[in-house]
Order: C-alpha cells, then structure tokens, then sequence
C-alpha cells in the first residue's frame, strides 16, 4: 500500500522500534531517507546504517543506540513539515530543540543539514523533524 509521507513513516518506525527496544529497524530506502539516517548517524542518535540492495527500491537497515541502562538514545522524534503543511524557515528561525541537546533538521539548497550546521552555513530551508 502506497504510503502518502514516507519520511514521516520512517520516523514512526525509528520511534516504534526505539520504544520496543529493537536493536534495528529496516525501512523502505530513498535518497532523502539515507541523508536523514546519515545525519541521525553522525549527530549519535543512531549507532549506523546500512543500505540493502534488492529487486525493488533497497531498504535501509538502522542499528539503533541505547545507554547503559538499555534505555534508547531517541527519546522522542517529530516531523513538523508534511506534505499538506509545509514548513519553511529562515536562517535566524531555526528552532533550537531542547535548549541544544536535540537537533532539527532542515533541507536546504546545500542539502540536508542540522539546524545548527544550517546556521552556521546562514541557509534556511524546509523543517523536516526534530530529533531530541
């Protein structure tokens, strides 16, 4: 059945899968997922990723990371902009998430970035999520 946000999709599995404490989660794949997941990556939300190639479109495979206490690292993950309400914000606007201890993140011209990366680069964009 054809998924009308898929990115919205894929950040109700990470949330699902983090909540049952499931070490991975595996997702259908696209480009604008894997820069997603490459940045959960590199800000330590998640411990890696792999792509899984197929017959169809692959799927990303997500390890997802959890403290000592096997409590998950994510403890909560938003989208703000969809497909019916899209939201755009300028340089200065970037929402800080938690007082800096999350991240947002935006799609910009130059890719997708955090919302402190976005500001240090002084480009706005789409508020795709945030991550805390």
């Amino acid at each position: 059945m054809p998924v009308s946000d898929p990115i919205a999709d894929m950040l109700t599995c990470i949330r699902n899968a983090a909540k049952a404490r499931h070490r991975r989660v595996d997702v259908p794949a696209s480009h604008v997922k894997e820069a997603i997941v490459a940045l959960l990556a590199a800000e330590k939300f998640v411990s890696n990723y792999k792509k899984i190639e197929d017959d169809k479109q692959g799927l990303l495979r997500i390890y997802l990371r959890y403290n000592e206490e096997n409590e998950p690292i994510i403890k909560g993950i938003k989208r703000i902009s969809t497909p019916g309400r899209r939201v755009y914000v300028k340089n200065g606007e970037i929402p800080r998430v938690l007082g800096g201890l999350g991240t947002a993140v935006v799609s910009t011209s130059q890719g997708i970035l955090t919302g402190q990366a976005a500001l240090q680069r002084g480009v706005g964009g789409e508020l795709v999520a945030t991550v805390w």
